[in-house]
């Protein structure tokens, strides 16, 4: 066995050295060696290599991620919560589950989600002062237009519900630009990276967890989004187009529309709206500012779906032995935004996860061991929109939440779930564990990392992470962790936007990842003990 950073004192006052006096040169001179010391403890945790090695053997020789994820998402993809397209995915990954064998394969019915939506056809096109076709995507819940409309672009310039007043009356039939100009920077350093050594020892040095961070919306605040919105919708334009602020060179990143109301509502009004890409949004910003005529086409043409407003997860299992009552949990969310196939966010996740439950599958076919403890897979939906899924089905079986997902009374089940692991930070191979503040649970897992430090996994840190599904577990008191993962290029290409396609999948990565979830989950089934927990108000529970 091996040091991990966390184990080694000194490198507490290396931290505070960091960008100081130390290049990164010999940081990452010095990691190196402090991982390579022996461990002189022994490790607590039972750590069978057998089984290991058959795990390695299934994930990383004899993989079949790259073909999971293809079904994901060349076949099924977009997977848009509310659409005909996720029921077709949802009904593949039923059938193929089944077909690995997997018990207890059923779908869990969460909800009310709202009406769902289905783009059929989108054309857009500039025609005054010259004509150019245009890369623009709809927002998920923007209506069709009348067949095929044309009108003037108008920009909107205001910010205050005075600013709007000068403009009433005048943007019926129009198409509204909503953002300034950005500008484009031009890329001088790849925009896929990998985590560093600096990286991970800063991560490892973290003594508490980090704050999560929240979103507003464009700098105007919640109050004045509804005023605007409730002035569209009064004021009847053609289109609002807005560019993200990000992206470049023809990646858009795309999500859903706005209304005076939540666009998912029946009867609720929303207006066609679009994203443009960067470099055409702003060209036609620059036209405008030269006074000069700018007129569109455009032909929408959507489908309000899901009339009973009602979702569901994806549960399979393989049962336990002597613990079988008590389970470990493992999964990803199945749902995607709609302009891609949904490949980093989050087939990645989702394929490693079925891919996990086969390599399992093999594993106990193989070596005739079976599991103490009941492994149970779930594929989320509605994450995109707020943890819907994962959430629904926390508050159906462990405890009674507040809209937030906080713990308000702790059912007996929560106590018969040892943990659940997750992933879903796009295509990048593992690096280690955010440990969401659970000190008790470090040492376990530094024994759990050991296996794979040959593949790169190698980092605890206590810190949170966010935005994801493993934090509907943790905010009952469900031990839940989301791997450390190479960011790869999920933040400037794939993520929410028109390029997240398979071909931006790293086989190698997802194999990596398939094996060590693997064996993270098999060796938490066969632990004497459940995992550790981090207190919880006994008041909560029933």
């Amino acid at each position: 066995m091996q040091f991990y950073p966390q184990d080694f004192a000194p490198l507490r006052s290396i931290q505070t050295l960091v960008g100081r006096q130390i290049s990164k040169a010999y940081l990452a001179f010095c990691l190196l060696v402090v991982m390579t010391i022996p461990n002189l403890i022994r490790a607590q945790e039972n750590i069978d290599d057998s089984i290991n090695q058959l795990i390695r053997k299934h994930g990383l020789e004899q993989g079949e991620v790259m073909e999971i994820a293809s079904w994901i998402t060349d076949v099924y993809g977009p997977r848009l919560t509310g659409s005909p397209m996720l029921d077709k995915a949802t009904e593949w990954a039923v059938k193929t589950l089944e077909g690995m064998q997997m018990k207890n394969v059923h779908l869990e019915e969460w909800g009310p989600f709202g009406r769902g939506w289905q783009l059929d056809h989108f054309e857009l096109h500039c025609t005054a002062p010259s004509y150019f076709p245009l890369i623009a995507y709809p927002k998920a819940w923007s209506p069709s237009t009348d067949g095929e409309i044309s009108g003037e672009v108008i920009y909107l310039d205001a910010a205050s519900s005075k600013s709007l007043n000068q403009y009433k009356g005048k943007l019926k039939g129009k198409f509204v630009l909503l953002d300034t100009i950005r500008k484009v920077e031009e890329w001088f350093e790849a925009p896929a990276k990998r985590v560093d050594s600096e990286e991970l020892l800063r991560l490892a040095n973290l003594n508490d967890p980090t704050p999560r961070r929240g979103r507003n919306f464009r700098g105007s605040g919640a109050r004045f989004s509804d005023t605007l919105w409730t002035f569209l919708q009064e004021e009847a334009p053609a289109a609002v187009i807005d560019r993200s602020y990000k992206g470049d060179l023809g990646t858009v990143f795309v999500s859903g529309a706005s209304a005076a109301g939540g666009v998912r509502d029946e009867g609720v009004a929303v207006i066609p709206q679009l994203t443009m890409s960067i470099e055409h949004y702003n060209r036609l910003f620059r036209l405008l500012k030269k006074n000069i005529t700018v007129s569109l086409v455009l032909d929408l043409k959507t489908r309000y779906t899901n009339q009973d407003g009602m979702e569901h997860n994806i549960i399979a299992e393989i049962p336990g032995t002597d613990l079988a009552d008590e389970v470990v949990m493992f999964g990803a969310h199945f749902d995607s935004w709609h302009t891609s196939t949904g490949a980093t966010d989050n087939g990645a996740g989702s394929a490693v996860m079925m891919e996990v439950a086969r390599i399992l599958q093999k594993t106990i076919e193989e070596s005739g061991v079976k599991p103490r403890r009941t492994l149970r897979m779930a594929l989320w939906t509605g994450e995109e929109q707020g943890l819907y899924g994962s959430r629904g089905y926390v508050r159906t079986h462990f405890a009674n939440t507040d809209p937030n997902g906080n713990a308000l009374e702790i059912y007996p089940a929560q106590g018969k779930i040892s943990g659940y692991f997750n992933l879903d930070n796009g295509t990048g191979k593992i690096r280690g564990v955010h440990l969401q503040g659970n000190a008790a649970i470090e040492s376990v897992f530094r024994d759990f990392l050991e296996p794979f430090q040959d593949l790169g996994a190698t980092t605890l840190t206590l810190g949170n992470t966010g935005g994801t599904d493993h934090l509907s577990f943790d905010a009952v008191g469900i031990p839940g962790f989301q791997f450390i993962q190479d960011p790869i290029a999920y933040g400037t290409r794939t993520h929410h936007s028109n390029m997240d396609n398979w071909d931006h999948l790293v086989e190698d990565d997802l194999k990596q990842a398939a094996t060590v979830i693997a064996s993270f989950v098999w060796h938490t089934s066969q632990r004497n003990e459940m995992l550790p927990r981090k207190p919880i108000d006994e008041d909560l529970k029933q």
